[in-house]
């Protein structure tokens, strides 16, 4: 039963087919955590048939939290810049950060530089969610319960953005082959 247990939005921003899956692994990973999160990638939570731009708009504006989910293929990409703009101007204390995959801090240039960064690294993933926790206010949960349930689901989260990883550089291995 919901006892009046308030959601803080966390939109999840991702541009390129790498970046999609890791905004998935953390749409989908986030909740485990932190109960009182709810994510939103586009790709998983646009209704068919919905029109796109409104529907993120309206995210945009009611998210409290941003991660941009950063990889070599997307770091010019516009899309995420244009994300990172829309969710620090709406939000009155801006919470954005990168969450650099597979990358290097020193990678990063243009408008993104100015946000903390997170990168896949269990200590630096652990103070993103203590961030999290800590946004949600209220709804958040006990120091103490954070680190257990961190550290319990922290290797899914693991295991699956690894997997992913070795996957990419397979697949460029092969294109590197091919030509």
């Amino acid at each position: 039963m919901n006892r009046g247990l308030k959601y803080m939005k966390v939109f999840i921003s991702w541009s390129g087919d790498t970046s999609l899956k890791v905004a998935q692994q953390l749409w989908e990973w986030l909740p485990y955590v932190i109960n009182s999160i709810k994510p939103y990638v586009s790709s998983e939570d646009i209704d068919k048939g919905a029109r796109w731009s409104t529907d993120i708009a309206k995210e945009l504006e009611d998210s409290t939290f941003g991660i941009l989910c950063v990889t070599k293929d997307n770091l010019e990409a516009p899309w995420l810049s244009f994300e990172a703009g829309a969710l620090s101007k709406t939000m009155e204390k801006s919470f954005v950060t990168p969450f650099l995959f597979d990358i290097k801090r020193s990678e990063i240039k243009g408008p993104i530089l100015q946000f903390q960064s997170t990168i896949f690294e269990k200590d630096d993933i652990k103070k993103l969610v203590k961030t999290l926790n800590k946004a949600c206010g209220e709804s958040g949960i006990p120091d103490d319960r954070l680190e257990k349930t961190f550290n319990v689901w922290y290797p899914n989260l693991e295991e699956n953005l690894n997997a992913l990883k070795n996957s990419s550089k397979q697949n460029l291995s092969l294109i590197h082959i091919s030509e």
